[in-house]
Parts: structure tokens; C-alpha cells; sequence
């Protein structure tokens, strides 16, 4: 089988779960070659060989810490050089898109951002998406070189699958742009406990009828319950509620959790296109002819300052 280059998402050699999960799409196209960067890069290969990853190409070259996103792509280039993949598959986050794009561009290659699922094909592999604000899915393909390909978080499930894991160093070397843009500081984010949003499994998020920051502990509450990671509707940060770094929707980020509950949130378009392919969602509005009702799973109709603390209050005594 032809390899499939899988660009690794870790922190200090902790490998982040969507990594996992593209190991597990790889697989169903060829055999996983992990790309490891950066300080830690070596550390990986015991999760990797773990799932799959029949080789890890790493390189600790302190042009990844130092620069933004460039150095990144000069490394993923030579990796494709050095490997001829029959894909690259790429977590599907802000900065792993800019890669991805950059990369397309260099190798002469088509680009699928966004995949939800992936499957072989007779002619290359079969990317399946949710366009339009997650109102058709497609099924695509590259036509055209390589095929780049991101994937969201949470499209497939992390599948453990012994391979061999063989550590090589990759040689790159870096280009002119590849310092044209420095990091010159870095604050670590304050951490909540919870799930990272973009990664969980379950999102809590709640909107204009939260009425207020004083109210959002009510929609923390349940999270903490469940395990979930805590989101907000546009409406929400913009009025001040919410930090936007927690924003669902079309100007945020964009979700497919195992479970995604709403609450407060009419569903306007903005808002749906940000978590339209939750596997399964549930809405709380007071509003019967609320927007949101359309695409759920299950809705209540009813007062989220009723529902949403006899909700928690139900989940924390079943799990007491």
C-alpha cells in the first residue's frame, strides 16, 4: 500500500487526539507516516506506533518553535519529496489549514479543507463534506497531484492498531520565508479544566437567552456534569458574555462533537454552520418556532433557567 503522510499535532511530544484520529482515516488509504515537528518530535513515536503510524519522520529544529507556520510547510515539502504520498492529511484547525493550503500551493496539488470522513477511491481518496452551512454533503476528490486533505476533529474514532514506528530524521531545509514572521512572546492560555472545544466530545453552549455573564455559570454547570467543553453563540461574546475563543459559528469555531447541546440559541444561520455536523443535538428554547428546532435531535421547549439546572442536577445524581 502507498504511504499517507499524517502531519502530527502534539505539545512537547504529547500527541493531541485528532492526531489519532487521522491515523485511523490514514489507515483506510495506505500506511500512516507520521510527520513529527518540533521540540518533542521523537517523544511521539511510541503513541503514533501505537496507531498505526508504520514510520515517524521527525525533525526538532528550533525554526518550529521560533517562526510562524512556514517552517511547518519546508518540512511537510520535504516530506512529500522524500516519501511520494498518496495523500497528506492534516488536522483541520486554523493554523493546520494554513499549512495545508501553503502546502497545495508549493507541490502543484488540489486542497480539501473540512473533510468529515474519508474513504478510499479507484482514482485517489474519497473526502466527504458538509458545505453551504452544513446544508448538502459532497464527496470529493483531488484531480490534481497529491491530494492535501484536512479533516475535522471528532470524524472518526481513535482505533489503536500496532505498527512499527520506526523513528528517521527528516532533512529540511528551510527557505527565505521561512523567518520572515517571528514569535516574540507567548502567554500560556488559563486553563479551564475542561475539554479543548474544537476536540470534545460533548459542547454545552449557550446564547442570547443565557441573558447575561451572571447566567453563563448555569451552562458551566451542566458542561462540568457531562465533561463537556463550554461554547457561545455570536450573540453571546459579542455582547460580552463569553470570550470569544469560545465562539461556535461561521466567524468561530467550528464543531462535530458526539453531543452537542444548545441552549438559548435561536440557530441562525451563523450559529449552524459552526455546528451542524454534531452527531446528535439537542436544543432548550422557550421560542416553539425557534429556528434551531429544524436541525435537532431531540428539542425542549421550555425556560433554560428551569430546564438547564434540573438537567445538571439529573446527570449529577445518575452519576453519584
Amino acid at each position: 500500500m502507498a504511504d499517507v503522510l499524517v502531519l502530527v499535532d502534539h505539545v512537547d511530544g504529547a500527541v493531541r487526539k485528532p492526531t489519532l484520529e487521522l491515523l485511523t482515516l490514514a489507515r483506510r488509504i495506505g500506511d500512516p507516516v507520521a510527520v513529527a515537528l518540533g521540540a518533542g518530535a521523537g517523544e511521539t513515536a511510541g503513541v503514533l506506533g501505537e496507531h498505526g503510524a508504520v514510520k515517524v519522520l521527525t525533525s526538532d529544529a528550533p525554526e518550529f518553535a521560533e517562526y510562524l507556520v512556514v517552517p511547518k510547510v519546508d518540512a511537510l515539502q520535504a516530506a512529500v519529496e522524500a516519501v511520494s504520498p498518496a495523500a497528506v492529511l492534516v488536522v483541520s484547525s486554523a493554523e493546520g489549514k494554513e499549512i495545508a493550503a501553503r502546502l497545495a500551493l508549493r507541490i502543484g496539488s488540489g486542497i480539501i479543507t473540512d473533510a468529515t470522513d474519508l474513504e478510499a477511491g479507484e482514482q485517489g481518496p474519497v473526502a466527504t463534506q458538509a458545505v453551504f452551512a452544513a446544508s448538502y454533503t459532497t464527496k470529493s476528490r483531488v484531480s490534481k497531484g497529491v491530494p492535501v486533505i484536512t479533516v475535522k476533529p471528532n470524524s472518526a474514532p481513535v482505533e489503536p492498531a500496532a505498527a512499527a514506528g520506526a523513528v528517521e530524521a527528516l532533512t529540511v531545509s528551510f527557505g527565505d520565508s521561512a523567518t520572515g514572521t517571528k514569535v516574540v512572546s507567548r502567554t500560556p492560555r488559563e486553563s479551564t479544566g475542561r475539554p479543548e472545544l474544537t476536540e470534545a466530545a460533548i459542547v454545552v453552549s449557550g446564547g442570547r437567552g443565557v441573558n447575561g455573564a451572571e447566567n453563563f455559570p448555569l451552562i458551566e454547570a451542566l458542561a462540568d456534569s457531562l465533561g463537556a467543553a463550554v461554547g457561545a453563540s455570536r450573540a453571546a461574546v459579542d455582547a460580552g458574555w463569553y470570550p470569544h475563543t469560545s465562539q461556535v459559528g461561521q466567524t468561530g469555531k467550528s464543531v462535530s462533537p458526539q453531543l452537542y447541546i444548545a441552549s438559548g440559541i435561536s440557530g441562525a444561520i451563523q450559529h449552524r454552520a459552526g455546528m451542524q455536523t454534531s452527531k446528535t443535538i439537542v436544543a432548550i428554547n422557550k421560542d416553539p418556532e425557534a429556528p434551531i428546532f429544524e436541525l435537532v435531535d431531540y428539542g425542549v421547549v421550555g425556560d433554560l433557567f428551569t430546564v438547564v439546572p434540573q438537567l445538571t442536577e439529573e446527570i449529577t445524581a445518575r452519576k453519584g
